[in-house]
């Protein structure tokens, strides 16, 4: 089910018999019609899996199922809220960050290691999405939260990106990502004192990325 932006910091979903979505809670601010909102034991549709790796992770963001017929109001502590549309592909994110999403779509944990081993976990780290991650994929909405507004950028083959960790939020696509070493932007402007780190994404795909360093 669609979102529809009513501004930079609320979004509104139709909600429709048979049909489910997942909220985090304390994100839901108004609704019409005949609308439940059910504490979500199992974690979304990653299940008990999924639910033990966020509480690994230090990401046991509780979850509301939200079901029966009406529109749905939300917004949570005045972020930023970027809907992303998958088209089949998988978003990575860290689960304090996801205000909303499909029911439909699949929810999983992914270890940061596995995709570089120990920097792998560093890249985790710096980014603030820990030793996990939560991967959304299928068709889909999701209603993601950020600082001071969000830009996507396309990845293409080719054309690789370098992102400030600390303004990552999230990516989706067959994209491939690693953490380098490099004296940061500010200090080749004279705005700063300069990056420790920097985020390499190649492939094809998309990368979100924050216009602030704060994290959630």
């Amino acid at each position: 089910m669609p979102f529809r932006e009513i501004n930079s910091k609320m979004v509104e979903a139709t909600v429709a018999p048979g049909q489910t979505l997942f909220s985090q809670r304390g994100a839901m601010l108004a609704y019409r019609g005949e609308v439940s909102f059910t504490p979500n034991i199992q974690g979304g549709q990653g299940g008990f899996v999924s639910m033990i790796g966020r509480r690994v992770a230090g990401e046991a963001t509780p979850l509301m199922t939200v079901e029966g017929s009406g529109t749905v109001m939300f917004g949570h502590g005045g972020h930023h809220i970027q809907v992303i549309n998958l088209s089949g592909d998988t978003l990575y994110v860290e689960a304090d960050r996801l205000l909303a999403f499909d029911g439909s779509l699949q929810q999983g944990t992914m270890f940061m290691g596995s995709q570089g081993g120990v920097m792998g976990m560093v890249r985790g780290q710096v980014t603030g999405q820990g030793l996990f991650t939560t991967t959304l994929k299928g068709h889909g909405a999701v209603a993601v939260m950020a600082h001071g507004g969000v830009i996507e950028l396309p990845i293409t083959p080719g054309r690789d990106i370098h992102v400030d960790p600390q303004a990552y939020v999230a990516h989706h696509g067959e994209v491939r990502n690693k953490l380098s070493t490099a004296v940061g932007w500010r200090d080749m402007v004279g705005r700063g004192s300069g990056e420790a780190f920097q985020l390499e994404l190649s492939g094809s795909g998309a990368v979100y990325v924050q216009a602030s360093e704060e994290k959630l």
